[in-house]
């Protein structure tokens, strides 16, 4: 679960739908329902003792509203569809942010099979949103054109090298983030399996992050019926910004590295290489997942915010 969201006040359509939602003593109560732990519609039905088909149809009003997200999970009798709050704490900003300084963001989003290099080792395997792509176990596959289909990456060593082109409008950069979705590669799924994933920006590793497992038993929010549920399932959403001061992992201090030393300004494009290295403590390998697999509806995602020093200039 996300611990908050920000709606500010341009984002109408999210404000509108979410005032719609909330409109409801009832919904309320099923939010409420919802705060300690997941549900099914049939627990949340038989807790407010009202009809399935109203417990539906306003399950199915705060899923489109962002306010709860939904899953499926292996039943006795079928799929069992589980219900969980998205946040603790949902505000509204409506004061417009006052802007001294005029920033662009340039944003690129990377499908995970659109890697520019690789150096991998097996287990490994690629499969899109219907099926796998070449066969498991192959490195060749990890060659083929189909690759950029790819919804579900994986291998047990070595490396993903990605190479995301550059704005050139604007050369001075105050940030760089990359988000991506990813998890440990156990046979099956095991929820408690370490491994050590380790992020480079331009030749310069930025930090180890231990993975705790490979996740599974439950069916990822965006992963495909036809995957099976004793399979890895979904990851943990990273977050990597690098500064002018340092690198941040999840908003945590993790290195010195900064933009100064990427030397963005100077270059074609971000080389970010991403993978488990054969000499780590845990050599538990890597899932990468794309925007139709996992919890999170994402490729891997880089944003540079810029100086606007064309307009600077024009005052």
């Amino acid at each position: 679960m996300e611990k908050y969201r920000t709606i500010g006040y341009e984002e109408s359509e999210s404000l509108s739908a979410l005032a719609n939602a909330l409109a409801s003593p009832l919904r309320l109560c099923m939010m409420r329902e919802l705060s300690g732990n997941s549900m099914s519609v049939k627990e949340l039905a038989f807790r407010l003792n009202i009809p399935m088909s109203t417990a539906s149809a306003n399950v199915k009003m705060l899923e489109e509203a962002g306010l709860i997200r939904t899953s499926f999970q292996a039943g006795k009798h079928g799929s069992l569809k589980l219900c969980s709050i998205r946040y603790e704490r949902v505000s509204i900003e409506f004061a417009k942010p006052v802007e001294t300084n005029i920033y662009r963001r340039y944003t690129v989003d990377m499908p995970i099979g659109g890697y520019f290099d690789f150096n991998i080792s097996p287990t490994c395997g690629l499969v899109d949103e219907y099926n796998f792509i070449g066969k498991d176990d192959d490195i060749r596959a990890f060659y083929s054109p189909d690759r950029f289909r790819a919804q579900l990456i994986w291998f047990t060593s070595g490396y993903l090298e990605y190479r995301f082109p550059l704005d050139f409008e604007y050369t001075s950069i105050r940030n760089l983030q990359i988000s991506l979705e990813c998890c440990s590669e156990a046979p099956g799924f095991r929820n408690e399996f370490p491994s050590d994933i380790t992020f480079w920006l331009n030749g310069n590793e930025i930090c180890e992050w231990t993975s705790p497992g490979d996740f599974g038993g439950v069916r990822g929010a965006y992963s495909p019926q036809w995957w099976p549920i004793n399979s890895t399932q979904y990851g943990t959403l990273k977050k990597l910004t690098v500064t002018r001061s340092g690198s941040f992992l999840d908003d945590v201090f993790v290195s010195n590295i900064g933009l100064k030393a990427l030397d963005i300004e100077h270059r074609n494009c971000v080389i970010f290489r991403i993978g488990v290295k054969p000499t780590a403590k845990n050599v538990g390998g890597i899932n990468l997942f794309g925007k139709k697999f996992g919890n999170y509806a994402q490729n891997i995602f880089m944003t540079v915010e810029y100086e606007n020093i064309r307009e600077e200039k024009d005052k």
